[in-house]
C-alpha cells in the first residue's frame, strides 16, 4: 500500500468496531481517528462505550474524550479536524518510511460522509434560535419537535429522519435562521479526497447483535452508568446529551418511569439506533462487509487492503 490510504471500519453499535479497529492499527503501524459523535465528550464516558484504557494505550485514538459538552462538535467541524489529522499521519509516517495509511473507526454515519464526500455550506447559525430550540425539546419532548418541524419545514419532515432529534433540531433552526429549508442548502456534489478510501462494515446476525446490546447495557449498569447520568443532569438540556443511555435515565430521575423501565429502555432504543445505524451504511454499495465475529484474519486483512 503505498499511495495514501484511509481505511474505515464502520457498523452498527456494539458490533466490535473498536477491538477490530485496534488490532488493525497494531498490524498496520498507524493511528486511529475516531467518527463517533459522542464518545468525543471528555464528561461522557461509560454511556458511550468509550474504548477502554488499554486499547487506547495500545493505539493513539483522535476524537476521544476531545471535546466538552458545552462545545459545539458538528460534522462539518468533524469534517475539518478528521482532514488534519489524516493529513498528519500521513505526513509521520512517510518521514518514517511507513505506508501513508489511517484507521478510522465509528458508527456515526453523518460524520463518516462528511470525511469521505464533504458537507454541503449552510449559513450560520443564530445560537439564541439554536438555545432556544433545545431548551424547547427538553421541556416539550419528541412530539412537539416534530409537529414544529413538520409545520416549518414539511419537505424536510416528509424527507428526512423524523425519529432522530438532532436532525429534527437541525432542520428547524435552519429554517427559523434563514427563513429556508435544509434541503436547500443540499447540492449532494461529492468533494475529492487526496487518498484513496476503503470502508469496511462489520455486521452479526441480528439476534446475536441484540444479545450483545443488552449485555453491554447490562454491564453499563454495573459500571456505574447512573451515576455518570445523575453527576450530569444539570446539563441535560445540552444537545450532547440527547442521546440513548442518558434521556432515558434522565426520565427515571424525574420520576417519568422505574430504573428496571428505563434500563429497558435503553436497550429497546439502542437496538433501534443499531438497525438506524445498518439502514444508513447499507445505502452505501461501497462497503465491503465482513462477519465481525472473524475480526482482521490474515484473509480479512487482504482483502481489506486489495
Amino acid at each position: 500500500m503505498n499511495e495514501p490510504t484511509v481505511i474505515i471500519i464502520a457498523g452498527p453499535t456494539a458490533v466490535g468496531k473498536t477491538a477490530v479497529a485496534v488490532r488493525l492499527a497494531q498490524q498496520l503501524s498507524t493511528k486511529i481517528i475516531s467518527a463517533d459523535s459522542r464518545q468525543c465528550f471528555k464528561e461522557l464516558n461509560i454511556g458511550v462505550a468509550k474504548p477502554s484504557p488499554e486499547e487506547l494505550q495500545a493505539v493513539h485514538h483522535y476524537f476521544i474524550s476531545s471535546h466538552s459538552i458545552h462545545e459545539e462538535v458538528t460534522a462539518a467541524s468533524f469534517e475539518a479536524l478528521a482532514l488534519q489529522w489524516t493529513d498528519d499521519i500521513f505526513n509521520e509516517q512517510t518521514k518514517a518510511g511507513k505506508p501513508p495509511v489511517a484507521v478510522m473507526v465509528g458508527g456515526t454515519g453523518l460524520y463518516i460522509k462528511a470525511f469521505t464526500e464533504g458537507l454541503d455550506t449552510i449559513p450560520s447559525i443564530d445560537p439564541f434560535v439554536r438555545q432556544e430550540i433545545q431548551q424547547q425539546y427538553a421541556a416539550a419532548g419528541m412530539d412537539w419537535l416534530q409537529q414544529q418541524v413538520k409545520e416549518a419545514d414539511p419537505a424536510f419532515f416528509q424527507a428526512g429522519e423524523i425519529q432522530n432529534p438532532q436532525r429534527l433540531m437541525r432542520a428547524l433552526e435552519v429554517i427559523r435562521s434563514t427563513g429556508r429549508s435544509i434541503l436547500d442548502f443540499r447540492t449532494r456534489n461529492r468533494k475529492p479526497r487526496p487518498f484513496n478510501i476503503k470502508t469496511i462494515g462489520l455486521q452479526l446476525p441480528r439476534e446475536t447483535l441484540n444479545q450483545r446490546i443488552n449485555h453491554r447495557v447490562d454491564m453499563m449498569m454495573d459500571q456505574g452508568l447512573l451515576d455518570e447520568v445523575k453527576a450530569l443532569e444539570p446539563y441535560k438540556h445540552l444537545n450532547a446529551l440527547q442521546t440513548v443511555g442518558y434521556t432515558e435515565l434522565f426520565e427515571y430521575l424525574e420520576g417519568k418511569t422505574s430504573l428496571d423501565e428505563a434500563i429497558e429502555n435503553i436497550k429497546v432504543n439502542t437496538r433501534r439506533y443499531a438497525k438506524r445505524q445498518m439502514t444508513w451504511f447499507r445505502k452505501d454499495p461501497s462497503i465491503r462487509w465482513i462477519d465481525a465475529g472473524e475480526g482482521v484474519s490474515k484473509d480479512n486483512l487482504t482483502l481489506i487492503l486489495s
